[in-house]
């Protein structure tokens, strides 16, 4: 039997209320937009006065700069670099509770996160390095149960890193690198994580051992012990079981014959075997202990007095050796094939030949380097010149042992051999891994060389400046950051020996690259070495304008020259380019003669703009070139503080990458949690 169809009047009322939920349900959207369009507001207001967004424009909201929207609510707020300041005061970013990544990394704000933060319980990423907070832990931080990505470093956070971070089971990402973290962090249990950085904090204790996998950058500049920084005081390191073998079982006590029988008949037996030792056994490993001492002790002897002879060996030419004279040309290069560079030697300690007959070579280093070569290698070496420069001809050596030096010729030398000597001893002595370490030298009337370690990259400045048709590799943004850093930490340690220590010729053809593009400064303190005639001229576009006599630069002088290099970098031009010197104007007038809004057109170079590092890391090294090269001396920074804006530059490029990451993947895979935070 058919069921009776609804009176008309009730069909009339579901007709009707139908499309008056849609409504409703429209309207209910657009509360929620205009809720957060207030909150962003309030934000603007409290710590973002430049923000050119339209308040009166609500429905607009999704068309702010900086803001993002996904189904009609805020999801993306992303304010990196935009001169923000101040404390964030509850009631706006908490008032956003469909925000999913949040980013307001290098500005300038200042307290702590407010409270409410916690109400933004969709949050995922979360990106605040390189502002001012303070005080503790943010706590706000704990209570977002699907945080997948957080980075605070660069702030002045302090006290201790909470336990509850493991409570956030999603977490992927943890950089809290560069504030004022203290205490140990044995007790965290984090989940696994892809990154991790607590450096330079003020912790101490052992590194735990979920976190001991994490690389050694993860904790310089703490107290920490353990894992990638070797044992604690007290710690025994574990040795591995030799390849193909496997650990000895544990010995079973007379008391637990019982257990042993659990591992089998065997296990038992060999510990009864094991209990006790006889006469005679006792008596082969005594006498094979003394035979085993004495044989290590004839070794010893052996090698003190082979070290001994060493050490004393004469590196005086052969009589059937020409000495080098000051119009020999060295040999054309005979091959080029790609040979092994030198080995490495060890840390630098005083010259271990001290000669005054003009005929030795003087090495630094340990006593490998006397056996590696002598001056007659030198002299029938294969070399090709490299390039001709300030203080004179640099070859590059291939020696009948297969091993690659560049030895400079140096001209103009007017020091006395006294002199001389004393000078290139404090040279040799600086051995850093971004600078090219000097191995060793030769002195006489007309020869004066200088043997450092081959780098198979040439200069920066060929390599930024070079033909690209001949198969040069342009420089992309990570690779030119990365020699920045580089560089800057040669000079800083450097400027770190002494508080008058100065590299005195910084420019990109005394930046040479090794492999994989590592960048290592090269030329350390030679103006000391020749005359006024060698002297770096002023048309290079590298000195800083208060330098009168190129043979005295100051430590501020030489953070000027590396602001010229920093420009160069980013630009892609030669400071000596005619372009750029018509009428006096230098590289660093013409970028500040420059609107920031034209820099992406104008300043960068090309190479770097087809490259999808974004416009605000360059622009970030930019300005710092530009505090570099103040014309007071006294406005510039030093070198240490180029090292930090440099390795914050280059994390935030990482950021911005991180970040395109979490905008090319849907809400699912960036969290690896549902997209609703409510969902069961």
């Amino acid at each position: 039997m058919r069921s009776p169809s609804p009176p008309p009047w009730r069909l009339r009322r579901i007709r009707f209320a139908f499309p008056m939920l849609l409504v409703v349900a429209s309207l209910a959207g657009a509360d929620d937009l205009a809720s957060d369009a207030r909150a962003l507001v309030a934000f603007r207001d409290a710590v973002g006065r430049r923000l050119a967004w339209n308040a009166s424009d609500v429905a607009g909201a999704c068309s702010w700069t900086g803001v993002t929207c996904e189904h009609g609510r805020v999801a993306v707020l992303r304010l990196p670099g935009a001169t923000l300041s101040g404390t964030v005061p509850a009631g706006t970013l908490g008032n956003l509770t469909a925000l999913h990544t949040l980013s307001l990394r290098l500005n300038g704000l200042s307290g702590a996160l407010p409270a409410d933060l916690s109400s933004a319980a969709a949050l995922r990423n979360v990106f605040l390095n390189g502002n001012r907070l303070s005080g503790g832990f943010p706590q706000a931080i704990l209570a977002l149960p699907g945080l997948v990505r957080l980075s605070l470093g660069g702030n002045d956070l302090s006290g201790p890193i909470p336990t509850e971070l493991g409570n956030l089971t999603h977490l992927r990402v943890l950089l809290l690198e560069n504030n004022r973290f203290s205490g140990e962090i044995s007790d965290v249990k984090l989940p696994p994580l892809q990154q991790f950085n607590v450096s330079f904090n003020q912790l101490n204790g052992s590194i735990p051992a979920s976190l001991r996998s994490q690389p050694r950058s993860a904790f310089l500049g703490t107290g920490l012990c353990g894992g990638p920084l070797g044992p604690c005081p007290g710690e025994v390191p574990p040795s591995p079981a030799p390849a193909g073998q496997t650990p000895s079982p544990t010995p079973v006590p007379s008391g637990s014959g019982g257990g042993g029988g659990t591992n089998g008949g065997s296990g038992v037996e060999n510990g009864h075997k094991g209990k006790k030792l006889s006469g005679g056994a006792i008596a082969g490993i005594a006498i094979g202990s003394a035979l085993g001492a004495a044989l290590l002790l004839f070794l010893l002897v052996c090698l003190c007095r082979r070290s001994g002879g060493i050490r004393t060996r004469s590196l005086e030419m052969p009589p059937s050796s020409p000495a080098p004279a000051g119009g020999r040309k060295p040999p054309e290069m005979t091959s080029a094939a790609a040979v092994a560079p030198l080995t490495t030697i060890g840390h630098p300690n005083a010259p271990i030949v001290q000669s005054t007959s003009g005929k030795k070579l003087v090495f630094f280093g340990s006593a490998a380097a006397v056996a590696s070569f002598k001056l007659e290698d030198l002299l029938r070496a294969s070399a090709e010149v490299l390039g001709k420069g300030t203080f004179g001809t640099t070859y590059k050596a291939v020696l009948e042992s297969g091993a690659t030096l560049a030895v400079k010729r140096l001209k103009d030398v007017t020091l006395s051999e006294p002199e001389f000597r004393e000078r290139i001893s404090e040279i040799g002595e600086l051995q850093h891994e971004f600078i090219v370490p000097l191995r060793a030298y030769y002195y006489s009337k007309d020869e004066k060389l200088l043997v450092y370690d081959f780098m198979p990259k040439g200069s920066l400045s060929a390599v930024l400046h070079g033909n690209i048709t001949s198969g040069k590799t342009p420089l992309n943004w990570d690779l030119r950051s990365s020699i920045a850093l580089a560089a800057a930490r040669g000079v800083e340690y450097i400027h770190s020996t002494s508080s008058t220590a100065s590299h005195g010729n910084i420019k990109s053809s005394n930046v040479l690259l090794g492999e994989s593009y590592q960048a290592h400064v090269s030329d350390n303190g030679l103006t000391a070495l020749v005359g006024p005639s060698s002297s770096p001229s002023r048309a290079t576009g590298y000195r800083a304008p208060e330098v009168i006599d190129p043979r005295r630069v100051s430590q501020k002088a030489d953070v000027y020259s590396f602001g010229v290099l920093l420009l160069e970098l980013v630009t892609g031009k030669a400071p000596s380019q005619a372009a750029l010197n018509d009428e006096g104007v230098n590289l660093p007038r013409w970028v500040q003669s420059v609107s920031r809004s034209e820099w992406g057109s104008e300043v960068f170079d090309i190479e770097l703009m087809r490259h999808e590092a974004g416009e605000e890391p360059m622009a970030q090294l930019v300005l710092l070139a530009l505090d570099c090269v103040a014309q007071v001396p006294e406005a510039r920074p030093s070198m240490g503080h180029v090292v930090t804006r440099i390795e914050e530059i280059r994390k935030s490029s990482l950021t911005t990458n991180m970040e395109e990451e979490v905008d090319d993947q849907s809400s699912k895979a960036e969290s690896e949690v549902p997209t609703n935070p409510f969902a069961s």
